[in-house]
């Protein structure tokens, strides 16, 4: 049986090298980063995206591969940046990216795009934290409690935001769905936004996205052509982003790191991958495309 435009036999970046989009908008996006990629961001997420899902985030780190494929990417294209919910620091040391020769130039827009790290000055630039991130960091164990779901959950402090992870409770996904109200509600009255992922709530202050962030960079740098990567819903508002941008006449790629828990990026995306390793995959497919002496793209 043959397999559908967004399954993972149709675009995995293994053996047959770089996957062709399963779009004509992707096809043409990949064409546009292939023809110039001086003119080209490669945005990436970081948790499930550069680094697995792991049930205490404090021990996920990047791929053991995805340091090597950035380095050889990152010289062949204008810009790479890391987009994550992380602060921009806490994914540095994660992904292992500060003192690499090869990204000396890699951005990392932390806090969904409130934190910035680059590697050429090695600094965090981080603004005043929200006054909300106090109050309801003081509440979050009684509401915990008053609604029976403080066995199994962990709070994450992220400095500029509060996340309850509820991968390691009994069962997951009714410890999620039970939360989610509550910390809703929580986070409105101390004036921050609930941002739900994968078997994770996060309380975070409003008017900060990754969409607005990516936009914000292409536009920085004057980019042409924009790929992003990403895996939860949380990386909605920079598909969305892209949309956009491919409307205002740039060019972009769409690509999913997939996952069972998050239908919604698959469902848009150009490329479907099925994790970090087919990611990294993608990556260094793409490195040996753009490298010298690579055959040229065939039309698409």
């Amino acid at each position: 049986m043959g397999s559908s435009p967004h399954s993972p036999d149709a675009s995995t970046s293994s053996a047959r090298g770089l996957p062709e989009p399963s779009t004509p908008a992707g096809r043409d996006g990949l064409a546009a980063l292939l023809a110039r990629p001086e003119k080209a961001v490669i945005a990436l997420d970081f948790d499930g995206t550069l680094a697995e899902i792991v049930p205490d985030p404090e021990q996920a780190r990047a791929h053991p591969g995805a340091v090597p494929a950035l380095s050889r990417l990152a010289p062949r294209v204008g810009h790479v940046a890391v987009v994550t919910g992380r602060p921009a620091g806490v994914a540095v040391r994660y992904g292992g990216f500060a003192g690499v020769e090869a990204l000396a130039h890699l951005v990392v827009l932390g806090h969904y795009g409130a934190e910035r790290w680059d590697a050429v000055s090695s600094t965090v630039h981080t603004p005043a934290p929200h006054p909300g991130v106090a109050a309801v960091r003081a509440e979050l164990p009684g509401c915990l409690d008053r609604h029976g779901a403080w066995r199994g959950t962990w709070i994450e402090e992220k400095g500029q935001a509060v996340a309850v992870h509820t991968r390691r409770a009994e069962d997951p996904a009714a410890a999620f769905e039970a939360l989610r109200e509550p910390l809703a509600a929580l986070a409105a009255r101390h004036g921050l936004v609930l941002e739900p992922g994968r078997m994770v709530l996060e309380l975070r202050p409003p008017g900060m996205d990754k969409g607005v962030a990516l936009a914000e960079y292409v536009r920085e740098v004057g980019a042409e052509t924009v790929l992003y990567a990403g895996d939860d819903l949380g990386d909605l508002p920079a598909y969305a982003a892209v949309e956009k941008l491919r409307s205002d006449g740039l060019a972009g790629v769409l690509v999913c790191s997939g996952s069972a828990e998050v239908t919604e990026l698959a469902d848009r995306a150009d490329v479907l991958l099925s994790g970090p390793p087919e990611v990294v995959a993608f990556l260094d497919a793409l490195a040996t495309r753009l490298s010298p002496g690579a055959a040229a793209p065939s039309p698409s």
